[in-house]
Order: C-alpha cells, then sequence, then structure tokens
C-alpha cells in the first residue's frame, strides 16, 4: 500500500486533472471524482502488488490464508487483497550486561543468512556432581523457509529451549573432562541440534562453548592444583636438569681421562719408536764404525805387509793393539793397574817392535 505522503499529491493531481477535464468536455464534477477514484485505486491496487525481494531474503505468499509460493530475491507480481506475504513474528531473549531483556521481531520477511544466537548461560551438573554455569553460541541457518514458518511457532524461542540439551552432553563428563573436551561437546551439541531442527527447515552449523564458570570454591581448588602441579613440573624439569648435568659432567671427565690415556698410550709409543729408531741407529752406526775400523786395520796390514816382513806383520798389529790398550788403561782414575796374564805375549811383542826397528832402521842420508 501506498502511503499517505505519496497518496496525497496523486490525489490533488487527480482532481486538477479532473476538474481540467471538466473544463474541456462538459463532465460534472460527481462524475469527474468518481472516475479520478476509480484510476486512483487501480493506480494503488497495480502498485500493491508488486513486490522487490532483496539478496538473500525470502518471502512466503499466502493465497487466501493458505501456502501459495516463496517469492526468491528479485522483482515479482501478486493479486492485491488475495495474496499476502506471511507475516513473522519471533521473540528471543537477550542478554545484555547480565540482564535478560526479550526482543520481538515482525517482518514478512525471512533471512537466509546465517544466524548467531547467544543463548543465556545454563546451569548444568556434570558426572562428579559439580554444578556449574555454561554460555555457548549457536550458529544456524534457515534452509527451508515453509517448514521455518509453520511447523514451529516460535523458532528462536524453540531453539533456545532446545539448547538445554546440552546438560544431558555435560552430564556425561566429569569436571576436568569439560575444559579439554570442548571439541568433544561442541560436535556432540551441533549433532543433537542439526537432528532436532531438520524438520523446522534449519540447520546447525556449528556450536561453541564461550564460558564455563564453575563455583567459586570449585574454582579455587582448581587454581591450587594448578598451582601444584606447576611447582611439580618445575621441580621434575629442576632434578632432570641436575640430572643431565651430572651425567654430562661424568661423560666429560671419562672423556678426558679417555684422551689422557690416548695421549699417554701414543706418548710411549711414539717414544718406543724413538727408542727402536735410536737402537737401530746406534747399531747401524756402530756396525759401520767397525766396518770402517776394520777396512782401516785391513788397509794397514796390508800397507805392513809392504813394508815389513809378512812373517812379523800380524805380531806387529798385535803390539800396537798392546800398546794402545796398556795407554788406555794408564790414564784410568783406578789406582791399580792390571796387567794381562800373557804378559810374555806382550813382552813378545815389544820384541817384534825391536826387530822391525832393525829390520826397518833409520834412513841413511
Amino acid at each position: 500500500m501506498l502511503k499517505l505522503r505519496y497518496l496525497v499529491p496523486v490525489l490533488v493531481l487527480c482532481l486538477a486533472s479532473a476538474s481540467f477535464a471538466a473544463d474541456l468536455g462538459g463532465l460534472s464534477i460527481g462524475t469527474i471524482i468518481a472516475l479520478a477514484a476509480i484510476f486512483l485505486f487501480l493506480l494503488v491496487f497495480a502498485i500493491a502488488g508488486f513486490k522487490v525481494v532483496r539478496q538473500a531474503e525470502v518471502m512466503v505468499i499466502e493465497r487466501l490464508g493458505k501456502y501459495k509460493k516463496t517469492l526468491k530475491s528479485g522483482l515479482h507480481l501478486i493479486v492485491p487483497i488475495i495474496d499476502k506475504p506471511r507475516r513473522v513474528i519471533w521473540t528471543r531473549n537477550v542478554n545484555v550486561r547480565g540482564r535478560l531483556y526479550t526482543q520481538r521481531e515482525v517482518k514478512d520477511r525471512v533471512d537466509l543468512r546465517e544466524q548467531v544466537f547467544d543463548f543465556p548461560a545454563q546451569s548444568v551438573i556434570t558426572k562428579d556432581n559439580v554444578r556449574m554455569q555454561v554460555d555457548a553460541l549457536l550458529y544456524f541457518q534457515i534452509t527451508d523457509p515453509p517448514k521455518a514458518l509453520y511447523e514451529i511457532l516460535n523458532l528462536p524461542e524453540a531453539i533456545e529451549k532446545l539448547t538445554q540439551t546440552m546438560r544431558n552432553v555435560m552430564g556425561e563428563l566429569d569436571l576436568d573432562e569439560t575444559f579439554i573436551s570442548r571439541d568433544v561437546i561442541n560436535n556432540k551439541l551441533r549433532l543433537v541440534l542439526d537432528e532436532a531442527t531438520d524438520k523446522w527447515g534449519v540447520k546447525v552449523d556449528r556450536v561453541e562453548l564461550k564460558d564455563i564458570l564453575p563455583p567459586p570454591e570449585i574454582e579455587a581448588a582448581m587454581q591450587m592444583q594448578s598451582t601444584a602441579e606447576r611447582e611439580r613440573r618445575a621441580k621434575i624439569l629442576e632434578a632432570e636438569g641436575e640430572k643431565r648435568s651430572v651425567i654430562l659432567r661424568a661423560e666429560g671427565e671419562r672423556e678426558k681421562r679417555i684422551a689422557e690415556a690416548e695421549g699417554l698410550k701414543q706418548g710411549a709409543i711414539l717414544t718406543a719408536e724413538g727408542y727402536k729408531q735410536k737402537q737401530v741407529l746406534e747399531a747401524a752406526g756402530d756396525a759401520e764404525a767397525r766396518r770402517i775400523r776394520a777396512e782401516a786395520e785391513a788397509a794397514a796390514i796390508e800397507f805392513v805387509k809392504t813394508v815389513v816382513d809378512a812373517s812379523i806383520a800380524p805380531g806387529y798389529l798385535v803390539a800396537l793393539r798392546y800398546m794402545d790398550t796398556l795407554n788406555e788403561i794408564s790414564q784410568g782414575e783406578a789406582n791399580k793397574v792390571f796387567f794381562p796374564l800373557e804378559l810374555t805375549n806382550v813382552l813378545g811383542s815389544v820384541g817384534t817392535l825391536t826387530d822391525l826397528w832393525k829390520f826397518t832402521g833409520p834412513t841413511k842420508k
């Protein structure tokens, strides 16, 4: 229906047009007013038949009180007076700063968007007989508008009453499980509510627990338990740290001793190798020296053989060796000098030297 502020200008315009037509055609004022009224009625009737439905909304149309059709978003034409939109009257309890208020909505359209329903906190009893307050959010969406209007009288109130099934779900869990099993509770509530609201044309997307408020004495006990648990974990971590520190120190000491032993072993091996190399080198040097002395003595013998008679050459060399040995003995620090038992051989060697002197003699000029 057109509003009064739009009808008055239209009515004035119609009367002015009728008066102008009466002046031209000679019609009476009553006829002109009747024609203008008929024209205005037809105009209002035609305009009232057009319905514009916005996006994400639908309009349920009833013809003579019976469901006719559902208008989706866009421009539609209905038969005025006969076809009328079904009015939706929904009431819900709204929690504002801890106080409950009843909100009443009257409209002729159904919103298809996902809606959030914050129902009031409920008192539930857990499996171990602990009473607490639970507050939750419900996300739902209307999928079948005719069912939402004809299958249930007040959909928001029905959903609010249905959420009291939370007591059954929470009653199956202990107090501690309610705090650690929120996902399990949410899924169970969603399945229960979705199954119950399916015949109302509503789909429950998810349920979220906002707050779980135990009694003050239970909350204080839980706080003490949590503090004790944290202290216990701290002591365990401290003990584990000390244990690990002792183990690391012992392992470090063991590694140190192993390294020292390895060092001593390597040192001993290197010392033995050095001593061995020294002995080998000394033996090789002594052998080389003896070889050189033997070669020198052999050369001396050959030289003596060329100078003196071959029969006295050996005795000559033996005499020289005796004389060198006596010289070394006389140069020692001992107070006693021991002579060999075969002194006659020594004297014989001296005689040999005398004969050699005679044999060779001084060279005369």
